[in-house]
């Protein structure tokens, strides 16, 4: 069945659609988990391929003649616009993870004797196994994991408090924080605040600078299309440079690493959570990546983020009733739609077969991601329909569809 003219119609006025073309997407395919991985991008592809012919012909002298030494901070300050940052707050290394360490780490010796760490009990589990890991190398009397709901979140924010670690898009329900107000009330207590911006560097406009963020981290490979595990970033706020001191001392974050003193020095400002040597092939992509986002307005990302969310909501239809929607629709959400269904996985697994790629998250979670950059409405509109006729014909209880893979 064709799209309706409406939905034909929006991809033609698609002020953004032109960056589709820069995207190598199998045929048939409509690629719906951007918000795990992003596709191959043009810019991407001759970005690496660039970096191995300077890796072949120029050898060690690549890090010089190339600026291999400085790609850090030159993705930084890529991604600084993507994330609401002025220029000199944002470096680009290591994971998320590592990087939540170094600035819990950071974070925590700043706020004297204050050790609790307020989360939410639904946040991405990788964050909080490491606040768990960095609790068991400094002991619970000087670092106290405080999770509430939700919706206990703000009263929980009082004058205790060191630290409030939050994901702005819950990986799960999509929902999102409002930045700004949490930002103000641990302010108010004097607490600081450190968000994982997983699910938002890309997808929307994020204002870390004018909502008053302190620290935030990031990753390249979701809507940022860097590729598999690309290289994470870090946000520190000018206010905080030559206060905090992350632990991982390693050469790169020192001020003269070619120096190899004895004593560590640390570097000035954001540079100083650099640590081990980067990954300057993955690095490479990541920043011909960005170039994607060059005379893109994040407004309207977003605006077609929502619309493409309507246009799949729309070609699925009345089978919608057979799933739950845990994402609100009438609250700030991220770039992506949850449903819950008992048989979630196997849904999943069937839509991966008919050439429609989401993801599935445990329990019971069936994942949506809309990335802007590359989808169609029309593609989320039949994307919407394959799901509902897998939903009315029960076709995913074939048994093909329940064997679990490694990775989901």
């Amino acid at each position: 069945m064709n799209p309706p003219i409406s939905i034909i119609e929006s991809d033609d006025n698609d002020p953004i659609g032109g960056a589709r073309s820069k995207f190598e997407i199998p045929d048939g395919v409509v690629y719906l988990d951007g918000n795990s991985l992003g596709p191959v991008c043009l810019p991407a592809k001759r970005a690496l391929q660039k970096a191995q012919q300077q890796w072949q012909q120029d050898l060690i002298g690549s890090w010089n003649q190339h600026s291999w030494i400085d790609l850090p901070s030159i993705v930084g300050e890529k991604i600084a616009p993507l994330i609401g940052a002025q220029t000199g707050q944002v470096i680009c290394c290591d994971s998320i993870s590592v990087n939540l360490f170094k600035l819990v780490a950071g974070a925590l010796k700043m706020q004297g004797g204050r050790t609790t760490i307020v989360s939410e009990t639904g946040n991405f589990p990788t964050d909080l196994y490491m606040l768990e890991g960095l609790q068991s190398l400094l002991g619970h009397d000087r670092l106290r994991i405080k999770l509430v709901d939700t919706n206990d979140l703000e009263s929980a924010i009082d004058e205790t408090v060191a630290i409030v670690m939050l994901t702005q898009v819950n990986f799960k329900t999509g929902a999102k924080h409002d930045m700004a107000k949490i930002n103000s009330i641990a302010r108010q207590h004097g607490a600081l605040s450190l968000w994982d911006l997983a699910h938002s560097a890309g997808a929307f406009a994020v204002e870390l600078d004018s909502s008053g963020a302190d620290f935030a981290v990031g990753c390249g490979y979701k809507y940022l299309n860097g590729g598999p595990g690309a290289p994470a970033f870090v946000y520190v706020a000018k206010r905080h440079h030559g206060q905090v001191q992350q632990p991982l001392s390693g050469w790169m974050g020192h001020k003269n690493p070619f120096a190899f003193t004895n004593n560590y020095q640390a570097n000035e400002g954001v540079a100083s959570f650099l640590s081990g040597t980067p990954s300057i092939l993955a690095m490479a992509t990541l920043n011909g990546a960005l170039d994607l986002f060059d005379g893109i307005d994040l407004q309207q990302v977003e605006q077609k983020s929502l619309g493409l969310q309507k246009a799949f909501l729309d070609g699925l239809g009345e089978p919608l009733s057979q799933l739950q929607l845990i994402t609100s629709l009438t609250q700030a959400h991220g770039s992506q739609l949850s449903f819950a269904h008992e048989e979630a996985y196997a849904i999943a697994q069937n839509l991966i077969s008919d050439n429609v790629v989401v993801d599935f998250r445990a329990p019971n979670i069936l994942r949506v991601g809309f990335a802007p950059l590359y989808l169609r409405f029309s593609d989320c509109w039949q994307a919407g329909k394959i799901l509902g006729q897998i939903l009315n014909s029960k076709s995913y209880l074939k048994p093909r569809f329940k064997h679990r893979q490694k990775v989901t």
